[in-house]
């Protein structure tokens, strides 16, 4: 029986292989595919490496890949599974405490890098087809670029076109994305005999999936991410609750009956009742 690969979409997953300083080749690989700069990032130092068992079952905890590239920048990549609603106000958070990280006391505000947030995305963000987005700032009016030094990218998994062939992929980065999307795909397959850093790679994730360790450590960090998301689905729960309960408060002081208010509120009989009993 084949064990089923671990998905490189889960953040524990991703740090360990994007995040392992025993084969840098695949960060780098990954951060030229998105940054495309002219002159190709050659080595990188990471951050944070360790994954400490309290961060796995803690569900707000943050596994994110840190690095700081042969230039100089600063580097913060981080992958979402659920939409929050807070994405981009999240990201520019990160991105500030990272740039102001740089500065000890008494330095100059020269020394402050260039620094960069990757956000990848298992979600629907922004209001057009583009799997990749890139920003920084610019006068509204001319376009003109104030500085490069911040940047922000979100890449939006989902958008990502399915294709049948690695013929079809059109870029390294769209590689790296079937990869993380689907990495037992036949793409996928077919891309690592092109791409040296993908079969490296796919070799980590083999390796991961098949250590007993490292399953019970992602089934812990899973678990968390669970609890997380049903959290937010129980808060949400509560808040339309109460959001109903308003209107069948106001329907009620307006005289309207029970049945209008159900089938307007879409509480339950019983609900309004002890609504109106209350008040």
């Amino acid at each position: 029986m084949t064990l089923a690969l671990l998905p490189p979409k889960m953040d524990f997953v991703f740090k360990k292989i994007f995040g392992n300083e025993k084969h840098p080749n695949i960060l780098i690989s990954f951060l030229n595919a998105v940054l495309n700069p002219s002159d190709p990032i050659k080595s990188v130092t990471l951050q944070d490496t360790t994954i400490e068992k309290e961060y796995l079952t803690d569900k707000y905890s943050r596994l994110d890949v840190r690095a700081t590239t042969d230039k100089g920048e600063h580097i913060n990549i981080e992958i979402q599974l659920d939409n929050k609603y807070n994405m981009i106000k999240r990201s520019l958070y990160y991105w500030s405490k990272l740039y102001e990280g740089q500065l000890e006391s008494g330095n100059d505000y020269q020394k402050l890098a260039r620094t960069i947030c990757i956000n990848l995305i298992d979600f629907n963000l922004l209001n057009h087809d583009k799997f990749h987005s890139v920003y920084r700032l610019k006068d509204c009016e001319t376009h003109e670029e104030l500085t490069d030094i911040i940047e922000l990218h979100f890449i939006e998994l989902k958008k990502m076109k399915h294709v049948k062939h690695a013929d079809e992929v059109k870029s390294k980065l769209e590689a790296w994305l079937h990869f993380i999307n689907q990495p037992d795909s036949e793409v996928v397959r077919e891309l690592e005999a092109v791409e040296s850093e993908i079969k490296s790679a796919k070799a980590e994730l083999i390796r991961l999936s098949g250590n007993k360790v490292e399953r019970e450590l992602f089934e812990k960090r899973r678990q968390a991410m669970l609890d997380e998301a049903s959290a937010l689905a129980f808060a949400e729960e509560k808040g339309a609750k109460k959001e109903k309960l308003e209107i069948a408060k106001n329907l009620i002081q307006k005289g309207l009956d029970n049945g209008f208010i159900v089938e307007t509120t879409g509480l339950s009989l019983e609900e309004v009742e002890a609504t109106r009993t209350k008040m």
